[in-house]
């Protein structure tokens, strides 16, 4: 038995064990939405999102659900490598050809999987002491808030970034730098000015995730101007909910401040 086959074995528990801790996180979130359905007098409410919300978190459950069936197949089929496909004593069965082809595609998986998550863990890692998006739920909220966050340090064990938010806003009560954990999934790093080879073009009525000019919180836009001439030219965004005098005005923001608009369960 090789290191590096229970190397991956140990990985992908792991990665079992972070899904399974989301999912609780997801189920507290539903339990409290089917609390406050309870009154129906709060659903009613002008302007409440109580059942789109409900649908989103159901949605992001099935989806953590069907990431741990594959994960625990992966799981199963490297065990089922390791392990002895008799009864001590008798000789190994032998492998038809078939079998041979779905073991390597098996085997090939699971070393892309893996490849992939050290990449991914260690471009966590090097976002320590830079600026990120983060999606947080502040005391008492009944929704999560966008905002630009420090990263102090991501911990490859549990996947936790612990980051600082150091312009917390006016109504926030603890009124000093409020540090949290979060999970890699509430988390979206910002273009680098200096390494443009992975920075998304967003055209004309893209809808994105940025930064409101003067604030550190980001709210949804969308980009009014799509006749950029270099990818470091500034955005033009008209921002939702942001009317003035009945008309929605175009706001200026920096490139590095604008990134893809996040899927329906992490908004």
């Amino acid at each position: 038995m090789s290191s590096p086959e229970i190397s991956g074995i140990l990985e992908n528990s792991k990665e079992l064990d972070r899904l399974r801790k989301e999912q609780e996180e997801v189920l507290v979130e539903i339990n409290k939405m089917h609390k406050k359905l309870q009154a129906p007098e709060m659903v009613e409410k002008p302007g409440d999102n109580s059942l789109s919300r409900l649908k989103s978190l159901y949605t992001h459950a099935k989806e953590l659900s069907e990431t741990e069936v594959s994960i625990s197949t992966i799981l199963l089929n490297q065990l089922d490598a390791l392990l002895p496909s008799g009864p001590p004593g008798q000789p190994r069965r032998r492998i038809g050809n078939d079998q041979k082809r779905k073991r390597m595609k098996n085997d090939s998986d699971i070393s892309r999987i893996s490849t992939s998550m050290r990449s991914q863990l260690e471009a966590c890692s090097n976002l320590k002491g830079e600026q990120v998006a983060a999606r947080v739920r502040l005391d008492e909220a009944d929704k999560d808030e966008w905002f630009v966050v420090k990263v102090l340090h991501f911990d490859k064990e549990t996947r936790e970034f612990e980051v600082l938010d150091e312009e917390p806003g006016d109504d926030d009560e603890g009124g000093g730098q409020r540090k949290y954990k979060l999970p890699m999934s509430r988390i979206i790093p910002f273009p680098k000015k200096n390494d443009l080879s992975n920075v998304q073009d967003f055209p004309t009525g893209s809808q994105v995730l940025a930064v409101y000019p003067g604030t550190t919180a980001l709210y949804k836009a969308t980009v009014v101007n799509g006749h950029r001439k270099r990818k470091t030219d500034e955005y033009l965004l008209e921002f939702d909910d942001d009317e003035e005098n009945g008309a929605l005005p175009q706001r200026t923001v920096p490139f590095q401040k604008v990134v893809a608009l996040p899927e329906e369960p992490r908004q």
